[in-house]
């Protein structure tokens, strides 16, 4: 065996092993490059905290205050917020002092549009289809087949947020389909 480091105690790894390890470095490299986007793709994306709650959003981006809201808005109002996941959440003012307990996603079952209040109407009325839910996102005609879907509404720090309906539907009485 020779001696490349000139020390007898240190002995000198093969130019084939060398080169054997060399592709197995490169080999495992790529494959472990080329796996993590297909693994990726296959892992549900994290929900944040254990909470899973967000801050709500106005138009603007700026998150929700409580106390500003509710200063600037009537009971009964319906007034659109960033959501869960970015959808479109309506806050519902419930009483000068504070606003409800939920919120209601905009989302319609039917196709997909965002489904505006109708306050001459007491009722969410989509503009697509004709869909139509009562003040608290039930479905009450179609053709949309499920009701709106709903997240908890609460004051944190301040701040309106919203956090994930787990629990059983309390317009149907039914677990929810959105969870």
């Amino acid at each position: 065996m020779t001696q490349l480091s000139g020390n007898a105690d240190v002995p000198d790894m093969g130019r084939r092993q060398f080169m054997n390890l060399l592709t197995f470095g490169a080999v495992t490299g790529t494959a472990l490059g080329a796996l993590y986007p297909i693994v990726k793709y296959f892992l549900p994306p994290s929900s944040g905290a254990g909470g899973g709650g967000v801050v709500a959003k106005d138009a603007l981006g700026n998150d929700v205050v409580a106390a500003d809201f509710l200063a600037s808005h009537s009971v009964g109002d319906r007034v659109l917020a960033q959501g869960l996941k970015g959808d479109p959440t309506y806050i519902v003012v419930s009483s000068a002092e504070e606003i409800a307990p939920y919120g209601i996603n905009a989302v319609c079952t039917h196709l997909g549009c965002v489904v505006p209040w109708n306050a001459s109407e007491n009722k969410f009325i989509c503009p697509c289809h004709g869909s139509q839910y009562n003040s608290e996102g039930k479905v009450v005609r179609g053709p949309a087949p499920l009701s709106l879907a709903l997240a908890h509404a609460e004051v944190t720090d301040g701040k309106v947020a919203f956090v994930p309906w787990t629990e059983t539907d309390f317009r149907t009485n039914e677990s929810p389909w959105w969870s």
